[in-house]
C-alpha cells in the first residue's frame, strides 16, 4: 500500500541513529497518479482519517468435495444438440443453472487485472480473459474446449493485423489505419464483441424456436426462412457500433466500472459497416400467426454461455415490438456476400438497425414475445447509462438508461494523437461518423484550434448518405500554427444532433458512449515558412535524428556570428535604467 500519513510530523533522529524511510521505489508514480491503483482510500468521514489499503486478494481456494458432491460436470453440461459443439441451454434448465453456480461458488478465482489505473499491457491480446477461460473449465463439461476452440477461431476468420483486446470472450478492433480504409468493411477487419464463447454449429443442423406470445410457436431451419416465395429477402447495408468505442478517451480521463469484460479498452475501431442479407423479423412472426395480446418485446436467445456473479446462462435481450413492426429488425445469414462467418454468428444472427450492437443478437437459436423487456441480465444490469455522480458506493440498476439507439458521434483516423505531422499548411486527416436510430451524417466538422474556429468537410469528401450507415470522410485541415495543437471533430445529423464537446460531459460509470467530440494533440511542424524549411533541411543534411520529437538536436542551431550579429542589431537582453 501507498504510505499516507496525513498527521504525521518530522522526527529529527538522534546521532547515528537511522532516518526512517517509509517510501518505496515506485512512490514518486503513485504520488502522481501514475499508478492510481495502488492507492490507499481515505476514509475522512470519522474524526480522524482511516486509511483502506488496496484489496489484498486471498489464496486461492478450491473445495474439492463441494465440487464432486455436484456430480460429473460431463454428464451433468453435456452437449444438448448434435452438431451444436459449445452450445449448452441454460435458461429451461434451472436446476442446471444452479449446478454451476454451486461449483463456481465452492472456490475463487485471481484478481481482474487492473488496466485503468494502472498501465495497460503492450502485449497483443491485451488482455487474456483470465476470468472466462477458467469459468469455462471450472464448470467443464461442453464448455471445457470453448476457449481453445474460439481462439482458434479468430485466429482462422480474423485479419492477422486486428488488435486483439481481449481473448476471451474476443473482443477485437483493427488497427486505425484499416478502419476506414474502405467505405465498407471487410469481414476479416469487422470489429468482434463477444460475450461469451464461439458456439460451432452445423448448418444443417441448425434451427431457432419463435414462442411466447405468438399465436402459433414453431420452429424454423435455415432453408425454411431462405425460401423466398415465403419470406422476402433484404439487402441492407449496415453501421453497427459498439456502446464501448472510444472507451480508452473516458478511461484515460477517470476510471469506471473495472471489470476486464464490459469494460475493454476499446479505440475508435469498434465500430464497422456491412451489406448484410436476410429476412424481416416482422414477417416470421406474421408466419406464425402474429402476437398475443399483451405482448410489447421480442427477446433474443444466443447460443453462448454468459457468466455474470457465479450464475451462468444463455446471452439474452430484447428489442421493443414497436422496432420489429418497423422492418427494422432483421435474421441474417449472409455478410457481405458470404456466409456469415462464426466469429460473427453462424448460421444466423439478429441484426437491429441503429441499435447498440448489443442487441444484434448472434447465434439466434431462440425467438420470445414478452410483455417487458427482459430481465435478464445483459439486459437490464448492464448497458446502462448513469448519471455522472452515480458510481461503485451507490448505484442500482434502475438509475441507469438501457442503452438502445446510438448517438451521434465520429472520430478522426489520421493523423493519431501525439503524432508529428510535417505538413505546407494544412494537415490531411480522415475518419468516420455515424448516428444511430436511422438517422445519419450531415456535416462534418473540423477544428485546429480546440473548437474554437470549424471547417465543414465539403460533401465531395463524404461517402455515400444511407440512413442505417456511417459515412468516411478526408479533409486537408487548414494549420498555419507550429507547435501542439488540438485537432476536434464532430458530426451533425440529420435531425441537427450534435456531439457533446468535452469526454467529461460523457463520462458515466458503465464508460460507455463516448460521444464527445474526438480530440486529438498533434505538433505541428508547417514547411510554408520559410525558417521550419530550412532547418528541416538542416536534419537531413546533418543526418540527425528527426523522431522523435523529444529527441535533442545534434548540431548547432545558430552560429556565434549569427547569435552575436543579432545582439548588434538589436537592444540588449538587460536595461541599464
Amino acid at each position: 500500500m501507498a504510505p499516507a500519513h496525513p498527521k504525521s510530523t518530522f522526527i529529527r533522529p538522534l546521532p547515528g541513529e537511522a532516518l526512517p524511510i517509509h517510501n518505496r521505489p515506485d512512490e514518486w508514480k503513485i504520488e502522481q497518479g501514475l499508478s492510481g491503483g495502488k492507492l490507499p482510500i481515505l476514509d475522512q468521514s470519522g474524526p480522524e482519517t482511516r486509511i483502506i489499503p488496496p484489496q489484498k486478494w486471498p489464496d486461492i481456494i478450491k473445495d474439492e468435495e463441494a465440487i464432486k458432491a455436484v456430480g460429473d460436470p460431463n454428464k451433468l453440461f453435456t452437449r444438448e444438440l448434435e452438431g451444436w459443439k459449445g452450445y449448452v441451454e441454460w435458461e429451461e434448465f434451472p436446476e442446471k443453472k444452479e449446478k454451476a453456480r454451486r461449483i463456481l461458488a465452492a472456490q475463487n478465482f485471481p484478481p481482474n487485472p487492473e488496466f485503468q489505473m494502472g498501465p495497460i499491457p503492450d502485449s497483443n491480446p491485451v488482455l487474456p480473459g483470465t476470468h472466462w477461460k477458467m469459468w469455462h473449465h471450472a464448470v467443464g463439461g461442453e464448455l471445457m474446449d470453448v476457449p481453445e476452440d474460439s481462439w482458434a477461431t479468430v485466429l482462422r476468420e480474423k485479419h492477422p493485423e486486428m488488435l486483439h483486446l481481449l481473448q476471451f470472450p474476443y473482443n477485437g478492433e483493427p488497427p486505425k489505419r484499416l478502419v476506414t480504409d474502405k467505405a465498407v468493411t471487410p469481414n476479416s477487419l469487422h470489429f468482434v464483441r463477444n460475450h461469451g464463447g464461439i458456439p460451432l454449429i452445423d448448418k444443417d443442423k441448425f434451427f431457432f424456436t419463435l414462442d411466447g406470445l405468438v399465436a402459433n410457436p414453431r420452429s424454423f431451419t435455415l432453408d425454411d426462412i431462405m425460401d423466398e416465395s415465403k419470406f422476402p429477402r433484404i439487402k441492407k447495408l449496415v453501421t453497427m457500433q459498439c456502446s464501448g468505442t472510444r472507451r480508452i478517451e473516458q478511461i484515460s480521463l477517470y476510471a469506471g466500472q473495472g471489470d476486464e469484460v464490459p469494460q475493454a479498452p476499446w479505440a475508435e475501431g469498434a465500430i464497422g459497416t456491412a451489406e448484410y442479407v436476410g429476412i424481416s423479423l416482422k414477417k416470421v412472426i406474421k408466419a406464425c400467426g402474429g402476437l398475443l395480446e399483451g405482448a410489447k418485446h421480442i427477446e433474443f436467445y444466443g447460443a453462448e454461455t454468459y457468466f455474470k456473479d457465479n450464475d451462468v446462462m444463455n446471452y439474452v435481450v430484447s428489442v421493443p415490438w414497436s422496432k420489429v413492426k418497423a422492418n427494422e429488425v432483421l435474421l441474417c445469414w449472409e455478410m457481405n456476400g458470404e456466409p456469415l462467418p462464426a466469429i460473427h454468428g453462424f448460421p444466423l444472427r439478429v441484426m437491429v438497425l441503429g441499435y447498440i450492437g448489443a442487441r444484434s443478437v448472434k447465434w439466434l437459436y431462440r425467438i420470445k414475445a414478452i410483455e417487458n423487456p427482459s430481465l435478464a441480465p445483459v439486459q437490464s444490469k448492464e448497458y446502462l447509462y448513469f448519471n455522472q455522480q452515480v458510481g461503485k458506493y451507490n448505484q442500482k440498476p434502475t438509475d441507469g438508461i438501457q442503452i438502445q439507439e446510438m448517438p451521434v458521434s465520429s472520430a478522426i483516423m489520421s493523423p493519431w494523437t501525439k503524432q508529428v505531422v510535417i505538413h505546407n499548411g494544412k494537415i490531411h486527416c480522415k475518419g468516420w461518423a455515424y448516428s444511430g436510430g436511422g438517422r445519419w451524417p450531415e456535416r462534418i466538422e473540423l477544428s485546429a484550434d480546440g473548437g474554437f474556429s470549424w471547417y465543414a468537410v465539403p460533401n465531395t469528401n463524404l461517402s455515400e448518405k444511407h440512413k442505417w450507415t456511417w459515412r468516411t470522410w478526408q479533409f486537408d485541415l487548414p494549420c498555419d500554427v507550429e507547435g501542439w495543437v488540438e485537432i476536434v471533430c464532430r458530426c451533425w445529423d440529420n435531425s441537427l444532433n450534435t456531439q457533446p464537446l468535452t469526454v467529461r460531459a460523457a463520462w458515466n460509470w458503465g464508460l460507455h458512449v463516448t460521444s464527445s467530440a474526438h480530440r486529438i494533440s498533434v505538433y505541428s511542424v508547417n514547411k510554408s515558412h520559410a525558417r521550419t524549411r530550412e532547418k528541416l533541411q538542416q536534419f537531413v543534411d546533418m543526418n540527425s535524428p528527426i523522431a522523435p520529437l523529444t529527441w535533442p538536436e545534434e548540431f548547432p542551431t545558430q552560429s556565434w556570428e549569427e547569435y552575436k550579429q543579432f545582439w548588434k542589431e538589436n537592444d540588449p537582453r538587460d536595461v541599464d535604467d
